[in-house]
């Protein structure tokens, strides 16, 4: 294959790349804009077990006539004032100025929310205290919520709400379906008036559950909380949404995502562009041939230089272990425990003896780097006698250093 042909592959192998990738961000896009029911909590459509289809048919039934919408401007202000307008802010995308419109011009508001933006808005004087977990039921026969108190039980389960710190509750908010004690005591459902009717935070939604909505009083409460018109708004700010609360994304200058998108272009035509592909390893002729012998010279003076005498007699310890286990006829792989047991028993020395000549410490000077190599010199020769090999005639170690050194000019 020439080099055009090979640039030409490549080239397509990213465009196919790209391709895929912009498939399956259409794909996602449209699964994500379908309106179809959806696995999200609470959602009036879904037949799941956190969805809402069951209480939303049962108040269909009763001849509560439901709408379900994800913008404001489905809504008709005038036609609000005998609603009820159900807002599930899950999602923390109901905007400040949003909420202060319903709690203008409908006459009941049933908020789901721990935004503290929203809760302001609509005149909540309480903060989120985090989650209830559990399936407790708790009695509510003395609040102040008719729903709540016609119900006489509902669980527990979802979101607290409390005063804000060092703060009391305005006495113009109920305050139901209270758990814990002392400090840590919240409470499931608040209501307060506002210009337009009134408002009731919810952080009680296993009522409102398929899987937990026949528990207790949940239905009784659900039921009479929000069909107690013949109109009921469910209403779900969604985050992509005109009138949801704005965010980085929304604050950006529209031209930002064409820009992102064309650097992003240009970086995989930028890495198509210097890109290459690793071809085969290529062996290449050396003009000289180098012997093992200077190799080993040349390392030794890198050794010398650095003056890292312990790293140049280990290294010749590491080549003695070696070949002695080969000598002694140990696996090559055999720990270095096993050499020197079998170096002692093959010399009749001892194995403390064996072990300080081929593992030792480290080699503070010159003097005790080549008495080193001149014991492991001696410890190798020992162990050719007892094997029965020869043993070649060598200069001894010291005298042929003390030779070199008198020798050097």
């Amino acid at each position: 294959m020439d080099r055009g042909t090979g640039r030409t592959g490549r080239v397509a192998f990213w465009v196919v790349i790209v391709l895929v990738g912009l498939l399956l961000a259409g794909l996602t896009a449209a699964v994500q804009s379908s309106s179809g029911p959806t696995s999200e909590p609470l959602d009036p459509r879904s037949a799941t077990a956190s969805g809402a289809q069951a209480l939303v048919r049962v108040l269909t039934e009763q001849g509560t006539r439901v709408e379900v919408v994800d913008r404001v401007d489905e809504l008709d202000a005038d036609g609000l004032r005998d609603a009820t307008v159900l807002v599930d802010d899950s999602a923390g995308a109901l905007d400040a100025a949003v909420a202060r419109r319903l709690g203008r011009s409908a006459a009941h508001v049933v908020l789901l929310s721990t935004d503290a933006a929203a809760l302001d808005a609509l005149g909540l004087d309480v903060v989120a205290t985090g989650p209830v977990l559990g399936d407790d039921t708790v009695s509510t026969t003395g609040c102040a919520v008719p729903a709540a108190a016609a119900a006489e039980r509902v669980t527990v389960t979802g979101q607290g709400y409390g005063p804000p710190e060092r703060g009391t509750v305005p006495p113009d908010t109920d305050l139901c379906a209270q758990t814990g004690s002392g400090d840590d005591r919240v409470a499931g459902i608040v209501r307060t008036a506002t210009p337009g009717g009134d408002v009731t935070l919810v952080g009680t939604i296993a009522a409102f559950r398929n899987d937990t909505i026949t528990t207790a009083g949940n239905a009784a409460f659900a039921l009479d909380l929000l069909g107690s018109g013949d109109r009921l708004v469910w209403y779900t700010p969604e985050p992509s949404s005109p009138d949801a609360a704005p965010t980085i994304g929304s604050l950006a200058p529209p031209w930002v995502p064409g820009a992102l998108l064309l650097l992003a272009l240009v970086a995989v035509a930028a890495g198509v562009w210097r890109g290459r592909r690793l071809g085969p390893l290529v062996v290449e002729r050396m003009p000289v041939v180098v012997r093992a012998s200077e190799t080993t010279e040349g390392r030794a003076r890198l050794y010398a230089r650095t003056r890292d005498r312990t790293h140049a007699l280990d290294t010749l310890r590491l080549a003695a272990l070696r070949r002695i286990g080969r000598r002694l006829g140990l696996p090559r792989g055999a720990h270095v425990d096993e050499v020197v047991r079998a170096a002692a028993r093959a010399t009749g020395r001892s194995d403390a003896a064996v072990g300080a000549v081929l593992v030792g410490g480290p080699t503070t000077d010159d003097r005790a780097l080549v008495d080193g190599a001149a014991a492991v010199d001696g410890l190798e020769r020992a162990v050719r006698t007892a094997t029965g090999e020869p043993v070649p005639r060598t200069t001894d170690t010291r005298t042929s250093h003390r030779n070199r050194r008198g020798a050097r000019p």
